[in-house]
């Protein structure tokens, strides 16, 4: 039995005629990406994780992964030009090297993460993501706080006043620096002690909204994050830094290896193109010609920072002073 399309109230009698739904079937068996998993997960810390919980495209044609989503977009540019899988690799190598990113817009991923507030508070300034987290407000904040070991309890840099660097020596040969990092965990075990007022009071009738005030930042937080691949491959260039903050690069380097299977020649891409390479200023080029008609590599600045940065970029290319 047919059942009649319904009418849609627009038109100037009042009513749009709807067109019937086509279904067209995939010219070859589809594949899920994430291989059936309702979630993939990696722990990150001492309790969180990383969890890929969706990705879009979900089905891919067999023999692919999500990379032929970005080919596909790329194409309504480009043409039919591209058949071949390995073709597809060039031409996503191409749209990574110059910098077309709207294809990788294409490719979402949603992901369920549990990280510390700190974390959480670096992480939101990436303004590109949907994000939904966890509410204090309405539900008691579950008793989990990170505590670094021992071991991992860093000095602050003195080159870089938002971090940290070599960590403190415990094994004994210096006491001072021993006792600087006990009491640097006594100093979070006092404030994770306050875990229990804020579930007295809040068992006494204060409102939750009211109670979480006091908690420290080190208490875990969750939330969905769903983001397109151009904007995490920002997030994973920015975080996996050797720059970025300890904790919040363990959590990117868990989100690359959650993605990597799934967009593998864009993940190639990135590494070639980003994470390992080296990026060089007006300033820096002349520097490296300088060098090749014998003169020392040095760079015209007053910026010590900008000088430190430069240096490190000398030693990965070998650049010695001319003897």
């Amino acid at each position: 039995m047919s059942h009649p399309q319904p009418a849609v109230p627009g038109s100037a009698s009042g009513e749009i005629e709807l067109k019937p739904i086509s279904r067209v079937a995939p010219e070859k068996p589809l594949r899920d990406v994430m291989d059936g998993a309702h979630r993939m997960e990696i722990k990150c810390l001492d309790h969180g994780f990383v969890a890929l919980v969706d990705a879009m495209p979900r089905l891919v044609p067999e023999g692919q992964t999500a990379d032929a989503a970005i080919v596909q977009a790329a194409r309504v540019s480009y043409g039919q030009g591209t058949k071949q899988v390995s073709e597809d690799r060039g031409l996503i190598r191409y749209l990574l090297r110059h910098r077309h990113t709207t294809p990788f817009e294409m490719v979402e991923f949603k992901f369920h993460i549990a990280m510390p507030i700190f974390i959480a508070r670096q992480w939101i300034r990436h303004r590109t993501a949907n994000v939904n987290e966890y509410s204090a407000r309405y539900s008691i904040v579950p008793d989990r706080f990170y505590t670094p070991s021992m071991e991992a309890i860093r000095k602050q840099s003195t080159g870089n006043r938002q971090g940290g660097e070599e960590t403190f020596t415990i094994d004994g040969s210096d006491p001072d620096q021993s006792a600087t990092a006990a009491a640097f965990l006594d100093y979070l075990h006092d404030a994770e002690a306050q875990y229990q007022k804020y579930l007295s009071l809040t068992q006494r009738g204060v409102s939750r909204e009211l109670a979480r005030m006091g908690l420290p930042v080190n208490v875990y937080t969750e939330w969905y994050w769903k983001c397109d691949l151009h904007n995490i491959l920002r997030f994973l260039s920015l975080r996996m830094d050797t720059h970025a903050q300890l904790e919040i690069r363990e959590f990117a380097q868990a989100m690359f290896r959650l993605l990597e299977p799934i967009v593998p020649v864009t993940m190639e891409a990135w590494r070639d193109y980003e994470l390992e390479s080296i990026h060089l200023s007006k300033g820096e080029i002349d520097a490296i010609r300088a060098h090749q008609h014998g003169v020392a590599p040095e760079l015209s600045t007053q910026n010590k920072r900008e000088a430190a940065e430069w240096a490190a970029k000398r030693a990965l290319l070998n650049l010695q002073p001319p003897a």
